[in-house]
């Protein structure tokens, strides 16, 4: 049993499929991190900057929103969780929070919201298998 497990969501239906897998892998007394991981773009040449930063500011909202909805569904569960959102690069943020946060397993989709594929892996999933410090349980959908 993993006593800190890391749960990346994009808010896809892939995404949901993690929660399944959280009681059969997660210590009665542990804790899971919902992560969501929102892009930040930067202003193109005929962009304002005041455009740039209220997609900015949605694209978190976004990010924020998908995290609750799972939080919503493991406390249903009875399952101790909290949120992290972050801007960037989706897998090696999820590695950084991992980091941070000291998890023990990082149970991610297989696909995710742009259902990009790799041979079968998704793009996301397969680089943070390749980048993982810790265990990570793929879940296929």
């Amino acid at each position: 049993m993993y006593k800190k497990v890391l749960l990346p969501t994009d808010g896809s239906e892939f995404a949901e499929q993690e929660i399944c897998k959280v009681k059969n892998v997660l210590d009665p007394e542990g804790e899971v991190v919902i992560v969501s991981v929102a892009m930040k773009i930067r202003p193109a040449q005929f962009q304002s900057k005041e455009n740039v930063a209220e997609i900015n500011k949605s694209l978190i909202s976004e990010s924020e929103a998908y995290a609750e909805h799972m939080k919503v569904q493991l406390e249903k569960m009875g399952v101790n969780s909290k949120i992290r959102v972050v801007c960037g690069r989706p897998a090696e943020k999820i590695e950084q929070v991992a980091s941070e946060e000291g998890v023990d397993l990082i149970i991610i989709s297989s696909s995710g919201k742009t259902g990009l594929h790799k041979f079968i892996i998704g793009s996301v999933a397969e680089k943070v298998l390749s980048i993982a410090k810790r265990d990570v349980l793929l879940v296929h959908e």
